[in-house]
């Protein structure tokens, strides 16, 4: 029963979502990655700070096979298409031989206001804990 001099609700308020992380965490550091980057390039399209963040996350291996997949398919290498998704989320997948797999799902909202996801499997090293492969996880 309410309170009476409450407003008359009885139910709680929704919980508010919490974020947190940890730098030792290499699928945290997916996820950082991912949300960071997104966000650079929603605000302010790629630049120079997209360009640190890749240089930042990612080994030197990924970053050159980037410049490869990218000039071959014309889209962005990190999110394998050419916009920017409307949100993202990432999990872990497996740990072994020194290379942790994450897999991330982005959400995509064409103009038709149809919702698509595209799904990502990412490997990361281990000792460095930097981004080391992205590939479609089909």
């Amino acid at each position: 029963m309410a309170h009476p001099e409450s407003s008359g609700r009885t139910d709680a308020p929704a919980a508010v979502p919490a974020r947190s992380g940890a730098p030792t965490s290499t699928v945290d550091r997916v996820a950082d990655f991912y949300g960071a980057y997104i966000d650079v390039l929603f605000d302010t399209g790629k630049g120079r700070l997209a360009h640190a963040l890749r240089s930042h996350y990612l080994t030197a291996g990924l970053r050159q096979s980037l410049v490869r997949w990218e000039s071959a398919h014309h889209k962005d290498g990190v999110l394998r298409v050419k916009s920017v998704p409307t949100a993202w989320k990432v999990v872990y997948n497996d740990s072994a031989m020194g290379h942790c797999w994450t897999r991330v799902t982005l959400t995509w909202q064409d103009s038709g206001n149809h919702v698509h996801h595209t799904r990502l499997l990412v490997q990361s090293d281990l000792a460095t804990r930097l981004i080391s492969g992205i590939k479609a996880d089909t």
